[in-house]
């Protein structure tokens, strides 16, 4: 069995791409087309998947678009249907799961056996013990929130604790305490290119997560110069709606999948 970084790298060089799309349905946006069916989630994000997938390294399904709308069955055979028609494109549950280790067991099953996620978003505010029971999950990714997309994100961040702030102190734990599996990974956002440089000084090679280039606004050229690692890989920089909702008619899907292609272009444009 492949692992979520092997797996992730041979993504990479295989599709020539970082992007990593990002599956956000929300019904009121779905085209009319697919108004009122019971299985209207899972058939949008199925013919998004479709249409991107020759232009993405990575699918990024976020669990509250799907359990706000009791579809979580859907998003089972959503992930099911990347894994066989698109083997070798990892799947992120983006969850952001962060509680106390003896539920972190079950959230950990939860997104591995359950939704058989290639890796998990996780928060790491309670801790080591919070994350660990995801690494016992052989071969998965578990993705740290370290720098924040979002305006709040400095709150707590960038309080200062020796000297130094507090997302710092995140990249350099994970990097060098609790990589026990070797397969974590940290969310670093567009939004914030100075410190997507300051963490790939810290965490080496370690894969980051980059969402916020897409309807947050975040620079490319900037977030790719701040992140790539040597070899011009790296990051799995994300984008949701910018790609998802491109078009609002019957013709989604071909929007979306040039909404892709032209967010991988730009992207390789300064690799």
């Amino acid at each position: 069995m492949s692992s979520f970084i092997q797996t992730l790298n041979d993504a990479w060089q295989r599709t020539n791409s970082l992007l990593c799309v990002g599956l956000d349905p929300e019904p009121s946006k779905f085209p009319g087309a697919l108004a009122g069916r019971p299985d209207a989630i899972f058939e949008f994000c199925r013919t998004i998947v479709d249409a991107t997938a020759p232009y993405a390294s990575s699918f990024k399904p976020q669990i509250a678009y799907f359990a706000a709308h009791r579809a979580e069955d859907q998003l089972e055979q959503l992930i099911a249907h990347i894994h066989d028609q698109h083997p070798g494109l990892p799947v992120i549950l983006d969850a952001k799961r962060g509680d106390i280790g003896s539920t972190a067991e079950q959230y950990a099953r939860e997104a591995f056996e359950r939704y058989r996620a290639d890796a998990v978003t996780v928060n790491p505010y309670m801790g080591f013990d919070s994350i660990q029971p995801y690494l016992e999950h052989a071969g998965k990714g578990v993705i740290v929130l370290c720098r924040t997309s979002n305006p709040g994100g400095s709150d707590l961040q960038f309080l200062e604790t020796g000297g130094r702030p507090l997302y710092q102190v995140v990249a350099q734990l994970a990097a060098e305490k609790w990589n026990a599996s070797g397969e974590l990974s940290l969310v670093v956002g567009a939004t914030f290119p100075k410190e997507i440089e300051v963490v790939r000084g810290i965490v080496g090679d370690m894969p980051l997560l980059i969402p916020g280039i897409g309807a947050q606004g975040g620079d490319v050229q900037a977030t790719v110069n701040a992140g790539r690692t040597a070899n011009g890989t790296g990051m799995l920089i994300n984008s949701s709606r910018a790609i998802i909702y491109a078009g609002k008619g019957d013709d989604f899907a071909a929007a979306a999948a040039q909404a892709a292609l032209d967010t991988r272009e730009r992207i390789n444009a300064f690799r």
